[in-house]
């Protein structure tokens, strides 16, 4: 006997009844960048703290300039002072990024219109890195401002290439570390516990107990990027213990959390 055709199904067409997304297109990397980008001023928390860093680091700059004597109103001085808090407030930003998706219950959402979790992630990560951007060129026009109001002979003078890049380094490792422990801990607030008190701990322990004293510069990382913070040259031994502490403090975190991520459940 021979089968009757379905009507109005084409030859080796799906069944009825079914979706066939073989040949629908993957979403554009960039698209996913955007959305992330879009999701850090989404909420209330986010936008304010996007509003926070703005305002606080132009308060910083004019507080030195009124305060400071003019032969001290110089770009190194300025750019210089932006660094603490910006270096506080950008890990806050990134672990946000990442524990607002699990904090809001709206992972499920994400991880159902783009199933490949690595590339939300890298997403992440890529929109976190163009906020640190954006927060380095913020006070860097802020200090420049400053520097050109106060109109001091050789304001410009002592500054190179290698102190943006020391300050680069800083927030985008500081970025990146909040990254981590967001993606470890999935929970706001206990990652940006983790981030403060954990390395201030290890601090603590490894300056006051002798024997670890002298392993200090290769296992924490505030008195490694110490010499990046003080804007000095590095020799080749600093630059060795910058590269041991980020693989402890910053890579080691990142790829646990980027681990439980991929394995986590979604709610």
């Amino acid at each position: 006997m021979t089968a009757t055709p379905t009507p109005g199904a084409a030859p080796g067409a799906a069944p009825l009844g079914s979706l066939d997304l073989s040949d629908s297109r993957r979403i554009p990397f960039t698209r996913l960048v955007r959305v992330e980008l879009r999701k850090m001023a989404d909420t209330r928390a986010g936008f304010w703290l996007l509003v926070s860093i703005v305002l606080i680091t132009a308060a910083i700059i004019t507080i030195f300039f009124l305060a400071a004597d003019e032969s001290d109103r110089v770009f190194i001085n300025f750019i210089g002072i932006t660094a603490t808090p910006q270096g506080l407030l950008l890990p806050v930003l990134g672990i946000l990024l990442v524990t607002s998706e699990w904090g809001q219950r709206t992972a499920l959402t994400t991880f159902a219109l783009e199933p490949s979790r690595p590339r939300v992630l890298w997403a992440k990560v890529a929109a976190a890195l163009l906020i640190g951007l954006a927060a380095i060129v913020v006070a860097v026009a802020l200090a420049a401002l400053a520097t050109v109001i106060g109109g001091q002979d050789g304001a410009w003078e002592n500054i190179g290439a290698d102190d943006f890049g020391n300050l680069a380094i800083l927030q985008v490792s500081g970025l990146v570390q909040g990254l981590a422990f967001g993606m470890v801990l999935l929970n706001s607030a206990g990652a940006i516990v983790a981030y403060f008190v954990l390395p201030i701990a290890f601090s603590i322990v490894a300056n006051l107990w002798t024997a670890m004293r002298d392993a200090a510069p290769w296992v924490d990382i505030g008195t490694a990027q110490g010499p990046l913070a003080a804007g000095v040259d590095l020799t080749g031994e600093q630059w060795a213990q910058v590269l041991v502490v980020t693989l402890i403090w910053i890579v080691l975190p990142f790829a646990v959390g980027l681990w439980r991520v991929l394995r986590a459940e979604v709610k």
